[in-house]
C-alpha cells in the first residue's frame, strides 16, 4: 500500500542551541514572556482546529491532506518552539499544569459556527488569521534583543506567511467554483479582522496570568491591566500597511481601485489591532 511520502519540516526546533538563550536579556521582559506563553497555548491547539477544518474540507484531499501533513505539523512545532523558549527561561512555570487548563475551556469555543458559509469565504478568512500571526510574530521579533528568539520568531514568521500563500491559493480555486462577489469576500475578511484579537488570545492570556501570578487569578483588574501591558509590548511594531497588503489580495481589485479602499482598510486594520 503505497503511503504519504513525510513532510521535511523548513525548520526543526531540535536544530535551535537553546542554550544560546541570553536568560538575563530575556527574563528582562516579562510582558514579551507573557505574550509568548499565550502564543504557544493557541499554537499547541492547532490540532484542534485542524480537525474541524479536515471535516469543513471533507472531499477535497488536496486541502485536507495540506492540512494534515504540512500545515498542522508546522503549527504545532511553532507550539512546541515557544514552549521550549519558555522553559528555558521560566524553568519554574509549570507549561503542561497551565496549558491543560487552558485547553479545557479553549476546546469548547472551537465549533463550526464560526467558519463561513462557503468554503471560499472560510478560506479567505483563513487568510486574515495568517496575516494576523505573521504580522505578530514579526513585531515580536523586533520588539526583542534577544538573539535565539529572534531567530525562533523569524521562522515562525517565514511559516505563516508561506501558509497564507497556500490558503490564497485554494481560496482562489474555490472562488471560481463558488463566483462569490467582492463585497462577499471583503465582509469575510472584516469579520474575521475583528477576531483577530478574540476570545482565543484573551482565553490564553488569562491562564497563563493565572498560572504566573496564581494570587491574582481571581483578580479581573489586575488580568486587564496586566494584558494591557502585554499587548503594549509589540503595538509598536504592528504593521498594518504589511496587513493591508496582505489582505488586498483575495479581493483581486484592480490597481486603480485599490488606493480607495486601502485607506480605510488600514484605519479599520488599526483601530482592532492597535487599539
Amino acid at each position: 500500500m503505497q503511503t504519504e511520502p513525510l513532510h521535511i519540516m523548513p525548520w526543526r526546533i531540535e536544530d535551535i542551541d537553546l542554550n544560546r538563550i541570553d536568560r538575563q536579556r530575556a527574563a528582562a521582559n516579562e510582558n514579551l514572556l507573557l505574550l509568548l506563553c499565550a502564543a504557544s497555548f493557541i499554537e499547541s491547539g492547532s490540532d484542534l482546529y485542524t480537525s474541524n477544518l479536515s471535516v469543513f474540507f471533507d472531499g477535497d484531499p488536496e486541502i485536507s491532506t495540506w492540512l494534515n501533513t504540512e500545515w498542522e505539523p508546522e503549527e504545532l512545532q511553532h507550539g512546541r518552539a515557544l514552549k521550549a523558549y519558555i522553559g528555558h527561561v521560566w524553568p519554574e512555570f509549570d507549561w503542561d499544569d497551565a496549558f491543560e487548563q487552558f485547553f479545557a475551556e479553549y476546546s469548547k469555543t472551537c465549533s463550526f459556527e464560526d467558519f463561513e458559509k462557503t468554503r471560499a469565504l472560510e478560506l479567505a478568512a483563513r487568510c486574515v488569521v495568517e496575516t494576523g500571526t505573521a504580522t505578530l510574530y514579526r513585531a515580536i521579533r523586533e520588539s526583542s534583543d534577544e538573539p535565539v528568539l529572534r531567530e525562533i520568531t523569524d521562522n515562525i514568521r517565514t511559516d505563516e506567511v508561506r501558509h497564507y500563500k497556500h490558503f490564497l491559493k485554494y481560496f482562489r480555486q474555490y472562488n471560481k467554483i463558488e463566483g462569490n462577489s467582492r463585497l462577499a469576500v471583503l465582509g469575510a475578511l472584516l469579520r474575521r479582522v475583528r477576531e483577530i484579537r478574540n476570545e482565543d488570545s484573551e482565553i490564553a492570556l488569562r491562564h497563563v496570568l493565572a498560572a504566573r501570578y496564581p494570587g491574582h487569578a481571581h483578580d479581573p483588574a489586575y488580568q486587564r491591566g496586566r494584558a494591557a501591558q502585554v499587548n503594549a509590548v509589540v503595538r509598536r511594531y504592528m504593521s498594518a500597511d504589511m496587513c493591508v497588503k496582505m489582505l488586498l489580495k483575495p479581493l483581486d481589485l484592480p490597481a486603480k481601485i485599490q488606493p480607495g479602499i486601502r485607506y480605510p482598510l488600514t484605519k479599520f486594520t488599526q483601530h482592532v489591532l492597535f487599539r
